[in-house]
């Protein structure tokens, strides 16, 4: 039996509800072993240390959609959560508290200060978890997963050996992205462009042996950061300036140092840029740095790692890099070097994580040979996998993979994945240099039992005890993300049931700006590690779909530093989680375009996702008056109507069922979620709760033919088949609908079917058609039919007839089918639009009628016409007609001498002169029909 539902719609306690009784009875945890072709989404771990934000929400509800969606197709469904250890974010975090305390982590240690950081995560790092659980994800809980698990930590280290006897990690001095705050390299992604307003500062670099014949005796250089100028080791210009050629291959003596440095030239070197002499700093700069390579300049640091100056910057030894600049610009100024300064707006990269420009700094580090993991992946692209959504993203993806630098992975911090190295320092007195060898293994007995075969007789030849220490360094956080498909599925345990089950993933949802970091990383390990065997099997994800960003109310990306972020769990609150993922995916206008989302921050409100409640609201009042007129039964109990006993908006309602369930599969299929939101709400609201609710209420509550008498068999048999169809629309309605309001479309389930619940719409089919229910030719006529019945309700309101006030209705129209149409629904046109009679006439016979005073209006193919003898003063109505006239026509005249004015047309932004021509064009229309209604009516 039904169950009743209360009168109003509480999204919260609705929505807590079934998020515990899914979570409880583990509805979301599948069986490796179950029914069902495998479908499995492995959700992109948020950093333990976040709060949820918009575009959370965002992303969860189109993961969420998408993974609801096939389990409602049958597919044995896994969807995957779980956290990132975010290395720099936690030890950054921490060590704020540490400082708070006057407590560096050094005197803490290493030991301790890991401690303090899994207490920390034990009773904080959980708080994202929570929040995500709020929208209504249906994932898998119990194999929630954290990146320092053992297993995925087993995993990484795995990853790691195998690359390293694979040739693909090595460990060198090179150029990397340095963080002076945190202490550690930092990846490309932790790099933040900030646009900034900073100067050019000329300076002049005197020849070393005299001018030219007939030439200057200096070279002018331009650059922002003069600081480094102390470890210039050259001066490039390009190969075809003529204004350098002859000088290409002398050397200058550089101010404030002395040293002499050549002149080289290189064609990366842009002659237009300042005086197109650059100065090269191979240590300070990855450009300078490739410069360098390629002339065999030397490499000269000059600053340290804290952001100070180093010993080699001479008397500037000490000061802090941007006291530096001033330092060095005014001792080139007091030398008369210093030739001009310019304003000047440049990019400056800055760390993600501790705010302050990032250094490219010389630093021994563990690095993965790119290349050869590109190669591979840029050949399965061509193979068609993975296949990216929208398309134009691969090459985006494509573009990264060629001319890839090599990736440094290791990072001075504490927090992480350990790198499994381990130093012979027994070899280097004691200390690690970038001579120590090394080991590499899965643990410090393994260490032991290969440096003892390495280097074990020749330590004891020499006197030595052999000694080892582990790297103290740890991995690139994504290094543990880019093994995240497979890791979390049991790899590299060959046994693992989920691996096997459930890899390669189905699809990947992620926004178009981690596509260097994270999507191709993930590509190129899982190349290396082929964890589901040859083939193309190994990309580990069938599918990526590409997500734009959440826009503020000013269409500006949100982030933490411009202060615009939209925290959702307000709107939840003030909601309900289905009304916002609705909104947020409704808005979706394609895969990977941006969406922007109203709000407004005095209200905390958002017209936006108060559209998607009041959606529901309408929802909960369709089910609602549902209930009420089912007489207690529910679908299965009513069973499917008799085909014989449809009527025309039944046949019409169940055809759209079907073309409407059938275009949300093949939308949700296929990833374009937000036409599947658009689709479900027009026909939702539309066509179900408008429509089909108001032309079932006559039959849904017949009245006897007599007052007191019983209803006949025939009214019964019709009251029975209206509820059929409303209850198999309705039922079906929120099926279609629960992927993305899934605790609304649950709720309203439940009470529609009387199911108990230990039972889920979440685990139910997708609906299936039934036999022979399209009707195309009849939707197209049905669409004529509502058009037909809303000219007669215009008509109406413009005689001022009221509401309960009879009037006949009269449709003229060449087309049999439609008139057949028109006849077969006099019933349901008589209801909808309180006619005192319908008549539907050829042209012939209507022109051979005597002429009524009426309204008449155009709709396609057919005339209406409503005649209004009797019905109305006709005087008074005439007055109205041209009073409206008189309106539009002056408002036509002020539009029009405004399109007129040179000035408006040629100064005036286009949308605005857009509106005024839209708005001209409507009073033209409206006036055009008020004359034409006066001629009807014989004015």
């Amino acid at each position: 039996m039904a169950a009743a539902l209360p009168k109003t719609y509480d999204p919260a306690a609705t929505e807590a509800r079934w998020q515990r009784a899914w979570e409880e009875a583990g509805a979301f945890h599948p069986d490796p072993a179950g029914p069902g072709e495998p479908f499995s989404v492995v959700i992109p771990p948020p950093n333990v240390t976040g709060s949820l934000h918009m575009g959370h929400g965002f992303e969860t509800a189109l993961i969420d959609t998408i993974v609801r969606f096939q389990r409602l197709q049958g597919k044995n469904v896994l969807c995957l959560p779980g956290t990132d250890h975010a290395s720099i974010a936690v030890q950054t975090l921490l060590e704020k508290q540490l400082k708070a305390q006057g407590i560096p982590k050094e005197e803490l240690g290493r030991d301790a200060f890991l401690e303090k950081a899994w207490s920390w995560k034990a009773e904080s790092g959980g708080t994202i978890v929570g929040q995500l659980r709020r929208l209504g994800y249906s994932v898998d809980w119990q194999r929630e997963r954290f990146t320092l698990d053992p297993g995925l930590n087993q995993a990484v280290v795995e990853a790691f050996l195998r690359l390293h006897d694979q040739g693909l990690i090595y460990r060198g001095e090179y150029l990397v992205n340095w963080c002076p705050a945190s202490g550690s390299a930092v990846s490309d992604l932790e790099v933040e462009m900030k646009e900034l307003e900073g100067h050019l500062w000329h300076f002049r670099y005197p020849l070393t042996d005299g001018p030219a014949t007939g030439g200057s005796d200096h070279l002018v250089v331009a650059t922002t950061r003069p600081e480094t100028m102390l470890g210039d080791t050259g001066v490039a210009v390009h190969p075809d300036d003529p204004r350098y050629a002859a000088l290409v291959g002398r050397t200058i003596t550089l101010p404030l140092v002395g040293r002499a440095i050549p002149i080289v030239a290189d064609e990366h070197v842009d002659p237009a840029f300042g005086t197109g002499c650059v100065k090269v700093t191979p240590a300070h700069d990855p450009n300078d740095f490739a410069i360098g390579q390629r002339h065999g300049l030397p490499l000269i640091t000059v600053m340290a790692k804290d952001g100070t100056m180093n010993a080699a910057a001479g008397n500037f030894a000490g000061l802090d890099r941007f006291e530096a600049r001033q330092a060095v610009v005014a001792a080139m100024e007091a030398g008369g070097f210093l030739v001009k300064v310019e304003p000047h707006r440049h990019s400056v990269p800055f760390s993600d994580r501790g705010k302050v420009p990032v250094e490219p700094l010389l630093s021994t580090q563990w690095f993965v040979r790119a290349e050869p993991l590109a190669a591979r992946c840029r050949e399965a692209l061509d193979g068609g996998s993975p296949r990216f959504v929208p398309e134009r993203w691969e090459k985006v993806y494509r573009d990264w993979l060629t001319d890839i630098r090599d990736w440094c992975i290791s990072r001075q911090l504490w927090w992480g994945h350990r790198i499994p190295a381990w130093f012979v320092v027994s070899e280097t007195g004691g200390v690690i240099t970038e001579a120590t060898p090394y080991v590499v293994a899965r643990d410090a007995g393994e260490a032991h039992e290969k440096a003892e075969t390495a280097y074990g007789e020749g330590s004891r030849a020499a006197g030595r005890e052999l000694q080892l220490e582990q790297d103290p360094d740890v991995l690139d956080t994504w290094f543990s993300s880019g093994l995240w498909p497979f890791s979390t599925l049991g790899w590299p345990d060959p046994a693992a049931a989920d691996l096997a089950r459930w890899y390669p993933t189905s699809v990947l949802v992620t926004g178009f700006d981690i596509i260097f970091f994270w999507v191709a990383r993930m590509t190129m390990l899982a190349g290396a590690m082929e964890p589901a065997g040859a083939g193309q099997n190994w990309m580990p994800f069938a599918d990526v779909m590409i997500h734009g960003l959440v826009r503020d109310e000013n269409n500006r990306k949100m982030s933490k530093s411009a202060g615009n972020g939209i925290d959702p769990l307000p709107l939840i609150e003030r909601y309900g989680a289905d009304a916002l993922r609705f909104a947020l995916v409704r808005e979706v206008a394609g895969a990977g375009q941006d969406i922007r989302l109203d709000y407004d921050r005095d209200r905390g409100s958002s017209s936006t996702v108060e559209a998607a409640r009041n959606f529901a609201n309408k929802l909960w009042n369709a089910t609602r008056f549902a209930l009420m007129n089912l007489g207690g039964e529910t679908p299965a109990s009513l069973g499917a109507p008799d085909p014989e006993r449809l009527q025309l908006a039944d046949r019409w309602i169940l055809s759209r069922l079907a073309r409407v369930s059938d275009e949300t599969a093949q939308r949700y299929g296929s990833y374009a979620l937000g036409e599947a939101a658009k689709g479900l709400y027009e026909f939702a609201w539309n066509e179900v709760c408008d429509w089909t609710i108001e032309l079932l209420k006559r039959r849904l509550n017949p009245r006897p033919a007599a007052e007191g008498e019983p209803l006949s068999p025939e009214a019964l048999a019709d009251q029975r088949t209206a509820r059929q169809v409303l209850a198999q629309v309705l039922e079906q309605l929120l099926v279609l609908l629960h992927p993305l309001m899934p605790h609304l479309s649950e709720e309203l389930w439940h009470g529609l079917t009387g199911a108990p619940e230990s039972t889920f719409l979440a685990l139910n089919p997708w609906p299936v058609p039934e036999p022979g229910a399209l009707d195309a030719g009849l939707e197209d006529r049905f669409a004529e039919l509502i058009e037909a019945i809303r000219v007669v309700r215009n008509l109406r309101a413009v005689a001022g007839l009221k509401p309960s006030q009879p009037a006949p209705v009269l449709f003229v129209t060449g087309r049999a089918d439609l008139a057949a149409t028109l006849s077969e629904a006099t019933a349901d046109i008589t209801t909808l639009t309180r006619a005192e009679s319908v008549t539907v006439l050829d042209p012939a016979t209507a022109a051979a009628r005597p002429a009524a005073r009426a309204l008449a209006a155009v709709s396609g193919e057919l005339q209406v016409l409503l005649p209004l003898e009797g019905l109305v003063d006709l005087d008074a109505l005439r007055a109205r007609l041209e009073k409206d006239i008189a309106k539009a026509t002056k408002e036509i005249q002020g539009l029009g001498g405004r399109l007129a004015n040179p000035n408006f047309a040629s100064k005036a932004p286009p949308e605005v002169v857009a509106e005024c021509r839209a708005n001209l064009a409507e009073a033209e229309t409206q006036a055009a029909l008020a004359r034409q209604r006066l001629v009807d009516l014989g004015g």
